[in-house]
């Protein structure tokens, strides 16, 4: 998990659709960052927006990404990750993981935990 110093929430649950996806820039410790949020109900997970096979966004366009089921899938590639824990379970780089970070979700606003 990164470590990750912010002062502000990320954006607002209704801004994630229930069962969807959207990326926001985050300021992690070792930079500014593009990540995916995946919302199921009240619940959000959060991923840095990097495939492990070559390094590239997952979006097929800035914040739109590939969900099928309950797999998140890469737009450059087709290797398909599981919502719930970030592994790759087919594809170029199965059995990687895309790296977690760390939310909170306080009343309707998505932070950085």
């Amino acid at each position: 998990m990164d470590t990750i110093t912010t002062v502000s929430p990320l954006c607002r649950l209704m801004d994630i659709p229930d069962g969807g996806a959207t990326a926001v820039d985050a300021p992690l410790a070792d930079g500014g960052q593009s990540l995916i949020l995946l919302r199921d109900g009240a619940q959000v997970r959060g991923y840095r927006n990097v495939c492990p096979h070559a390094g590239r966004r997952l979006d097929y366009a800035p914040g739109k990404f590939l969900l099928k089921d309950d797999t998140l899938i890469c737009a450059v590639h087709g290797a398909s990750f599981l919502r719930q824990a970030g592994v790759c379970v087919a594809g170029p780089c199965r059995g990687e993981s895309l790296r977690a970070v760390p939310l909170r979700v306080e009343g309707d606003q998505v932070w950085l935990a």
